[in-house]
């Protein structure tokens, strides 16, 4: 692909009022859609709203649509995702569009704060350390779905998201599951009572679109399966609300 012309579609506006406008841009081997989004704004179009950080597939921030499907752009090189030399950039799906590439990632993070998806401490710094084994069954647990960075890649690919606003989606639920596994966690009962309602697990369709376009190969769908699990057994004991 070494020096070819990219036919670029970028989204501009708000997500009630806006367009895709065409840009061309020469592009490499190496670039990535990034780079492309990065050139555009420097030389092309220099109101052009986007968000990265890192650049290196660390924090998440750069997260679009690109070619219909959430991504990382700093890590998705144009020679793999641009076929023909098109690419068609927007912002991520089920978040509202501040403008351009940019998104309001307020609820994404409120879901997470309602699925009780932070540490409740059982213990200060006046106490010794916790101990955890690493080879223990909730550890292992707990560590298959603790990578998660909170790109919202995968909110943007979840359906029942888009067709059912008030679920919490796989981020939040698969934050949660962590917790339940952590041993060291005080609010067991108060987070199953908050991912067991009608936006929480048991609403998940286990379609995996979560799973097929998490770039940490995370897999929230199981998380979810597992809160079913669990709360359903909390069910059986009464101890939900």
């Amino acid at each position: 692909m070494s020096d070819q012309m990219l036919t670029v579609l970028v989204w501009r506006g708000t997500a009630d009022k806006g367009r895709y406008i065409e840009y061309k841009v020469r592009g490499l081997e190496n670039h990535t859609v990034l780079d492309v989004v990065t050139y555009i704004q420097r030389y092309l179009e220099p109101t052009l709203s986007y968000r990265f950080s890192c650049r290196v597939g660390m924090c998440g921030s750069c997260a679009m649509t690109v070619n219909g499907k959430p991504r990382w752009t700093c890590r998705s090189s144009v020679s793999k995702v641009a076929p023909g030399g098109k690419l068609k950039i927007a912002p991520l799906r089920s978040m509202k569009t501040i403008k351009d590439l940019s998104v309001d990632m307020s609820e994404f993070f409120d879901k997470l704060a309602r699925a009780e998806g932070r540490f409740h401490p059982t213990s200060d710094r006046q106490n010794d350390f916790n101990h955890v084994k690493p080879d223990s069954v909730k550890r292992r647990l707990a560590s298959d779905g603790i990578e998660c960075i909170g790109c919202g890649i995968c909110y943007a690919s979840c359906d029942l998201v888009a067709w059912k606003s008030s679920y919490l989606g796989p981020a939040a639920l698969n934050r949660a599951w962590t917790l339940v596994n952590d041993v060291r966690d005080g609010a067991h009962r108060k987070r199953l009572n908050a991912v067991a309602g009608d936006a929480g697990c048991h609403a998940c369709h286990s379609q995996q679109g979560c799973v097929e376009s998490c770039p940490k190969n995370l897999n929230p769908t199981a998380s979810i399966a597992g809160l079913k699990r669990v709360t359903a057994i909390a069910a059986l004991k009464g101890e939900l609300d």
